[in-house]
C-alpha cells in the first residue's frame, strides 16, 4: 500500500530513518499484532505500537484497573478504575491514532481461547504478569507458526527475548517446566519500580518493528536492571529435547471441556471461566442482578459486594472472585450467581 500524504506526515519522523524508510511503515501499516496484557508492559507496547502505525492492534486482558495500576501502567488514570483494561488502553489510543484498527478484548487467554484469539496475526506480544500464560502462548505460537516476544518486569530489572518459531529457542529451552505455584516472586510481593516495564516494553516494542518489517532481529535473551545500571545479552542455544520447539508436543493446550479455575497471581483472588456457556445470557443475569443489594451493572461486566467478597462477573460467564484463594469458595459464589 502506497502512504498517503497525511501518514507520510504522521509517520515522518520515522520515515526519514535508514531502519524503516516509505517501505518499512508500509508494511507497519499492514501488520496485525496482538498483545496478551494491559498492564505495565502491554499499555506500554500498545502505546508505542499505534503511535508507530502498526494497521490492527488486538489488545487482551481479563481484569479491571485497580488503583495500584497507577504506579506504573502509563495508559491509565484514576477515572479509569473499575474499568476493563482493555476497553480503557483502546478508548486512550483511538484518541491518539484514529488510523489504527484498535480491538479490546475482555478475555481470558487460557486453553480454550488462545487460538482463536491469535488467529491471523503476524506477532504476539507478552504483556502478562504469570508464566502459565506465557507457556500457553508459547505453545499456540509454535504450533501456528507466528512469532511472539517474551518480556518480564519485576523490581528493578527485567528480561525480554524474541521468540520465532523454527529459527529461535523457545521459552521452555529457558524455562522447562512451569514453575511451582508461589515460587516466584510477583510484582505484588516483590515490588517494581515504575520504570523498567517502560524500559522493557520499548524494547518489546522496537523488536516487534523490526520482526514486522523483515529487519534483523535480537536473537538473545535481554536482561537490563535500571537500578545498577547492568545490561546483559545472553545467548540461548535452542534444546532439541525441548518438549515444545523440539519435539513439538504442546501440552498448556491440551485441556479437558470443564470450567478453569485459576489463583490470580499475587492477588487474594479466585477466576473461573466456564467452557460450557450454553444457556447463559447475561442480559438475564443484569436483570437479576439490578435485584440483589450491593450490585452495580454495566456493559462489560456486573459488580457484587456481599461484604465479605466481591465479585466480578464478565459477559461472557467468567468471574473474578476478591477475598479469598479457596477454589471451592469461589466455585460456590459462582454456582450461587451464575449458576453453570
Amino acid at each position: 500500500m502506497a502512504l498517503t500524504d497525511q501518514q507520510k506526515d504522521r509517520y515522518s519522523r520515522q520515515i526519514i530513518l535508514d531502519e524503516i524508510g516509505e517501505s518499512g511503515q508500509e508494511k507497519l501499516l499492514e501488520s496485525s499484532v496482538v498483545i496478551v496484557g494491559c498492564g505495565a508492559l502491554g499499555s506500554v507496547i500498545a502505546n508505542n505500537l499505534v503511535r508507530g502505525g502498526v494497521g490492527k492492534v488486538t489488545m487482551v486482558d481479563r481484569d479491571l484497573v485497580e488503583l495500584s495500576n497507577l504506579q506504573r501502567q502509563m495508559l491509565f488514570q484514576e477515572l479509569d478504575v473499575g474499568k476493563a483494561k482493555a476497553v480503557a488502553s483502546a478508548e486512550k489510543l483511538a484518541h491518539i491514532n484514529s488510523d489504527i484498527e484498535i480491538i479490546p478484548m475482555v478475555e481470558d487467554v487460557n486453553y480454550a481461547t488462545i487460538e482463536g484469539i491469535i488467529t491471523g496475526a503476524d506477532l504476539v506480544l507478552d504483556g502478562t504478569d504469570n508464566m502459565e500464560t506465557r507457556f500457553l502462548i508459547n505453545d499456540a505460537c509454535l504450533k501456528n507458526s507466528i512469532p511472539w516476544i517474551y518480556g518480564g518486569a519485576i523490581g528493578t530489572y527485567g528480561m525480554t527475548m524474541n521468540i520465532i518459531p523454527d529459527s529461535t529457542p523457545c521459552l521452555r529451552c529457558i524455562v522447562p517446566h512451569l514453575p511451582d505455584a508461589g515460587s516466584m516472586d510477583t510484582c505484588d510481593t516483590y515490588g517494581v519500580i515504575n520504570s523498567i516495564p517502560s524500559i522493557i516494553a520499548s524494547i518489546q516494542s522496537t523488536e516487534a518493528m523490526r520482526i514486522l518489517i523483515g529487519k534483523p532481529y535480537s536473537p538473545d535473551l535481554l536482561i537490563w536492571d535500571i537500578w545498577d545500571h547492568s545490561y546483559r545479552s545472553m545467548q540461548i542455544d535452542r534444546n532439541p529435547d525441548c518438549p515444545c520447539c523440539g519435539k513439538g508436543t504442546y501440552e498448556f493446550l491440551e485441556g479437558g471441556k470443564r470450567e478453569i479455575i485459576t489463583s490470580l497471581c499475587g492477588t487474594n483472588s479466585v477466576q473461573i471461566t466456564p467452557i460450557n456457556k450454553e444457556g447463559f445470557r447475561f442480559s438475564d443475569l443484569v436483570a437479576r442482578m439490578e435485584k440483589v443489594e450491593g450490585a452495580m451493572v454495566n456493559k462489560i461486566c456486573v459488580k457484587l459486594d456481599t461484604n465479605q467478597y466481591e465479585l466480578v462477573i464478565f459477559k461472557n460467564g467468567r468471574i473474578i472472585v476478591h477475598g479469598t484463594k479457596d477454589q471451592n469458595v469461589a466455585k460456590s459464589l459462582y454456582a450461587k450467581y451464575v449458576g453453570l
